[in-house]
């Protein structure tokens, strides 16, 4: 086979198997294939993100009495805000493109939801709009990383179907949701970079 072929081959099989991980795959081995900068390039912004999305809920708690996510566990099922997964990331069981595939579709869902709070108050207008940059931020060094190594998908993700929220209350009570949400899926992010980071 010609070598722009075979590697067209490859590439392609490595897209299919980013859509599909199959659970028998060996994972590469997250040592040598992703290079430090990268890592603790990620690290650093995961952490921007967390004091940011800290930040939202401290000012939703202070300003609007909206300290408990919990409470609005069932609100948030019917606005149809989204979770998403990083089952691909365990250490025991590391899958490294399902795993940078997934790091990337959960960033680009969340910079959507914090697109649909745009509106949410004047003065958390500047908070918001600072969390959905550093996440698209995220995003694209996950994503150049994934072209580096020849495992990015042809296509950019294009984004599903956003809540709406019909009321200042929704929009803020969303907000509580995302950015708690944000913050559970970015706990299990460092801690899964945090792993591969290890010499």
């Amino acid at each position: 086979m010609a070598g722009p072929m075979k590697l067209m081959a490859l590439q392609l099989l490595l897209w299919h198997s980013a859509l599909w991980p199959v659970q028998e795959a060996s994972p590469l081995d997250p040592a040598s294939s992703l290079p430090q900068s990268f890592l603790l390039k990620c690290l650093e912004q995961v952490r921007k993100i967390q004091s940011d999305g800290a930040a939202l809920q401290e000012k939703l708690c202070a300003t609007y009495k909206l300290c408990h996510p919990e409470e609005l566990v069932l609100l948030g099922h019917s606005l149809g805000i989204p979770r998403t997964p990083l089952s691909g990331c365990p250490s025991q069981a590391l899958q490294l493109t399902a795993c940078l595939s997934q790091l990337h579709s959960g960033l680009f869902l969340y910079q959507g939801l914090l697109q649909a709070l745009a509106g949410v108050s004047p003065e958390l207008a500047p908070t918001v709009d600072m969390l959905q940059l550093d996440v698209a931020n995220f995003a694209t060094t996950v994503w150049q990383q994934m072209e580096d190594l020849g495992v990015a998908p042809a296509l950019q993700p294009t984004q599903g179907t956003m809540p709406t929220f019909t009321s200042a209350f929704q929009r803020r009570a969303g907000g509580v949701l995302v950015t708690s949400h944000l913050q559970s899926f970015l706990k299990l992010a460092y801690r899964v970079l945090r792993y591969l980071a290890q010499p």
